[in-house]
């Protein structure tokens, strides 16, 4: 997704309140940096950040973490979640966001920080072999994320690429995840469907199917070393 440059991001991004400069000094502590301290739901590549903010003002019991790597357009999803909020009368109170290169995700998060699910809708597919190890469901990536979701605890997927969706099954069940949920083509009136995104919203007026996955860590096997080269390898 390209966004032009936006002279005005980084400068409110700098006087946000609900964005987090400095990522790397909140590793294992992210739990205490909510309104009301608590586990929380991640948005890895939240983008615009509507589908976030409405969701964020919809569940006000849980909190939740928006990253992405531009402050063009975290500078967006600042702007709509303060809007979502206004409307509905109320601070935001139970949302950050932050800026990180999500393929080194662990440099900002532990297993001291209480993910109680991962979102990715509408992830770059890389559709190119040299490339697949840039994907948000690469077994690279899922190694990571295992350190700091919670057991029990669901990965969701929706795209529109037939070709991530079948890698990324692969992907899961290679790292330890068991597949709880899939379809090939989301009904619209499907609960995951409640909230859409704007691609979704884009891709469904196209006709396009929307590919969804529900996953969670498996609890009877282990979790692998942090420097394990375990589900590392790129998968072809």
């Amino acid at each position: 997704m390209r966004i032009r440059r936006k002279q005005w991001a980084r400068p409110e991004l700098a006087v946000c309140p609900f964005f987090v400069s400095r990522p790397e000094e909140l590793r294992g502590r992210w739990n205490e940096a909510f309104v009301r301290p608590g586990p929380f739901v991640l948005e890895l590549g939240c983008g615009k950040g509507g589908f976030l903010a409405q969701t964020a003002f919809e569940q006000p019991e849980k909190n939740f973490l928006g990253v992405d790597l531009k402050s063009e357009v975290l500078g967006l999803a600042k702007r709509n979640a303060e809007r979502v909020f206004a409307a509905g009368g109320r601070p935001v109170d139970n949302l950050l966001l932050t800026a990180q290169n999500i393929e080194w995700l662990t440099n900002i998060l532990d297993e001291k920080d209480q993910v109680e699910r991962i979102i990715i809708n509408f992830c770059n597919p890389w559709p190119k072999k040299r490339d697949y190890k840039h994907r948000l469901t690469h077994p690279r990536q899922l190694v990571q994320y295992r350190r700091f979701l919670r057991p029990g605890s669901p990965l969701s997927l929706k795209t529109d690429d037939a070709e991530l969706y079948e890698a990324s099954l692969g992907y899961l069940e290679e790292c330890g995840f068991e597949i709880l949920e899939r379809t090939d083509n989301l009904p619209a009136g499907h609960p995951a469907s409640h909230i859409m995104t704007e691609h979704e919203r884009m891709f469904r007026e196209m006709g396009l199917s929307i590919h969804y996955l529900v996953a969670t860590p498996r609890e009877d096997q282990a979790l692998p070393p942090e420097d394990s080269d375990k589900c590392k390898e790129e998968s072809v």
